[in-house]
This record gives C-alpha cells, sequence and structure tokens, in this order.
C-alpha cells in the first residue's frame, strides 16, 4: 500500500504524523511511504532521516494526496485540503467532527473513509489514542494558566505556587480522565490548592487515593461547579464525551461568580468547549476576555511541544497504520473492534453514533 504522510497546514502546528522508526516498520512490510519535504521540522526531524529509513521525500501535500492510499495526519484535514480528499482513500486522523459541521459535511461528500483517532477504543475500554496528547495537554494547562495568570497577559497577577507567607492560587478541573488527572498532578506539585470535579464517585475515589494532599475531589455538579469557580484564579475545562459535543458546564452567567482577571483553559475546545463563552483559538493569539474573564481555547495544545507530542503520538498510532496498510481498511476494520470504533465516515455516510445525534443525520453501520 501506498501511506502518505502530508505537512500539517494547521496554524501552529508543528507534529508529524509518522516519525523514521515508523516508516521503517512500514517499508520493511513492503509498503511504500510518501513524506511531504519538511513534514517533520517542527518536530526536529529532517527529509534526509526520514529517506535513510526508506521513505521517499514528496515536494507537495497535492502530490502525497494523489498518490497515496492511505493519509496519516495528526490534525483534520483543513479547507486547502479538502479538495485532495478522494473516494477510495483513507484518512487516519484527529478529526473531532462534533466541532465542525462544514468538515463533517466535506467529509461526507469527498467520500473517503474517515478514522477518527479520538474514537479507537482498546479492549480495556480506554481511548488510546486519544490518551498521549490528553496527558500532554493536561500537562500543559496548567504550564499555560500559570503563564496566563501573570499581569502582562491580563490575568490576576498570581504566582501559582504562592511564597511563604502568601497563599498559592487555587485551580479548579472540571473532568477527572486523562486531561483532568494530569493537570491536578501537575497543579499539585506546584503547591496550588486543587479542586478536581467528576460525576464519576470510583474515579473520584481512584483519585483521592493517588493525589497529594493539596488535592480535593469534588462530586460535579452545578452547584458545585459554581462553588469551585466563585474562588478559583485558574479553572481548568477537562470534559470529553467520546465523538460527541463537549456539554457547556459553565454558562456565560456563571463567569459573574469568578474572580476578576481569573483564566479559564478550555482543554475541550477540539470538541466545541465546556465553557459556553470559548471559542476557538491559536498560538499565535490564545486568549481573550469576556466578562473580565480571561479565556486560553487553543484547538491545538500539544502542536506547540511537537517533538514530546509527535513522539508520544507516533508511539501509539502506528501499530494501527501498519494493520491498515499490511490487511488493507477493509480488512482491518472487520478485524479489529478497536478500527471499527474509530469508523467515523464510509463512503459518504456517517458511522458513528454520536457524529450522527450531533447533526441530525442517519447513522449506519461500518461494515
Amino acid at each position: 500500500m501506498i501511506v502518505g504522510v502530508p505537512k500539517e497546514v494547521k496554524q501552529d502546528e508543528y507534529r508529524v504524523a509518522m516519525v523514521p522508526a515508523g516508516v521503517e516498520e512500514l517499508t520493511r512490510a513492503g509498503h511504500t511511504v510518501l513524506i511531504q519535504s519538511g513534514a517533520g521540522a517542527g518536530s526536529g526531524i529532517s527529509d534526509d532521516q526520514y529517506a535513510a529509513t526508506g521513505a521517499q521525500i514528496v515536494s507537495n501535500d497535492a502530490e502525497v494526496w494523489a498518490r497515496a492510499d492511505l493519509i496519516v495526519k495528526v490534525k483534520e484535514p483543513m479547507p486547502s485540503e479538502w479538495p485532495h480528499m478522494r473516494a477510495g482513500q483513507t484518512v487516519f486522523t484527529y478529526f473531532h467532527f462534533a466541532a465542525d459541521r462544514h468538515l463533517t459535511e466535506a467529509v461526507l461528500k469527498s467520500g473517503i473513509t474517515a478514522i477518527a483517532y479520538e474514537t479507537i477504543r482498546d479492549a480495556k475500554g480506554t481511548l488510546p489514542l486519544l490518551t498521549p496528547m490528553s496527558e500532554v495537554a493536561g500537562r500543559m494547562s496548567i504550564q499555560e494558566g500559570a503563564k496566563y495568570l501573570e499581569r502582562p497577559f491580563d490575568g490576576r497577577g498570581i504566582l501559582l505556587a504562592g511564597v511563604p507567607g502568601v497563599p498559592p492560587a487555587t485551580v479548579s478541573v472540571i473532568g477527572a480522565g486523562v486531561v483532568g488527572a494530569n493537570a491536578a498532578r501537575v497543579a499539585a506539585g506546584l503547591g496550588a490548592n486543587v479542586f478536581i470535579l467528576d460525576v464519576n464517585l470510583d474515579r473520584l475515589r481512584y483519585i483521592d487515593d493517588v493525589m497529594p494532599q493539596n488535592v480535593t475531589t469534588v462530586f460535579s455538579n452545578r452547584l458545585n461547579i459554581r462553588e469551585c469557580l466563585q474562588f478559583s484564579d485558574l479553572v481548568i475545562g477537562a470534559v470529553l464525551i467520546p465523538g460527541a459535543k463537549a456539554p457547556n458546564l459553565v454558562t456565560r452567567d456563571d463567569l459573574k461568580y469568578m474572580l476578576p482577571r481569573a483564566v479559564v483553559i478550555d482543554v475541550a475546545i477540539d470538541q466545541g468547549g465546556c465553557f459556553e463563552t470559548s471559542r476557538p483559538t491559536t498560538h499565535a493569539n490564545p486568549t481573550y476576555i469576556v466578562d473580565d474573564i480571561v479565556h486560553y481555547c487553543v484547538t491545538n495544545m500539544p502542536g506547540a511541544v511537537g517533538r514530546t507530542s509527535t513522539y508520544a503520538l507516533t508511539n501509539v498510532t502506528l501499530p494501527y497504520a501498519m494493520q491498515l496498510a499490511s490487511k488493507g481498511p477493509e480488512r482491518a476494520v472487520k478485524e479489529s473492534p478497536a478500527l471499527l470504533a474509530g469508523v467515523n465516515i464510509k463512503a459518504g455516510k456517517v458511522t458513528n453514533q454520536a457524529v450522527a445525534e450531533t447533526f441530525g443525520l442517519e447513522c449506519v453501520p461500518a461494515v
């Protein structure tokens, strides 16, 4: 099979979908790998490194898309890439369809098979291709939150860790999944007072067992969220419903309870965001202010740490890419329940229930 890896075109996206080790595995198995020139530059990987492991270096994205049967990417196809998609082609990447009707319509029209990293589910019921980027985003949320609490960035002028004689910041994390747990751990490690909210009591019991004493677990409901907002300097939105649009757990009216120039980091923005006032931003212009609250809603947070994120992501995506290439998408999906769960759209039909419900479309079986 011909596998194509185009350079990511989303703004401030420095990740790449394959590293030289992956190229070597695929080429040893008899596949052809096309790498667009410069695709790995943001992650510190040169064209020569790819070529040394057997890749064919292609000068432009149009050729990659035209020749490849299987496209492996990091982020969803951008509008400039939509004309390249063609019927019968398989695209393997993060799609986050529920947050983008226009993308969904473009993919339906193209006739491709869209296999989404974020909905692949393994035998344990976890989301293995979402986990490493959730780990990165969760840890980054505190790093970014600490920065934007600084007064030059319009924040409250609060040092997250505090100093002797001055209390540390208070951080509330809404959602105790992978993102939330990583955010809470880093915030606690810096010395902040941390509250983590979730509706899953078993998860909260686990968090309570493994986290340090400065992390307090709170059952998530409207009243408790509002109470936490009142004394939080930094609020992390970390709620995920796989494949579906994130629920708005904090309304605009709720912002009036918050401290002036508190910061919210909406990690759920890829799925539409869990703050009503969230809208997508970029690393170049990451924040805006609504009702005196600083909002950080970058849609590709891990892209800023491309080298770390690329290797963390490709560690988990390569085995699935190998299955798709070696067996062909049809057979691979039939034989792998995990890959089957990843098929969101196929040949102009929605095959993921959550995506179908989001847009009021019919959902048909993928196989």
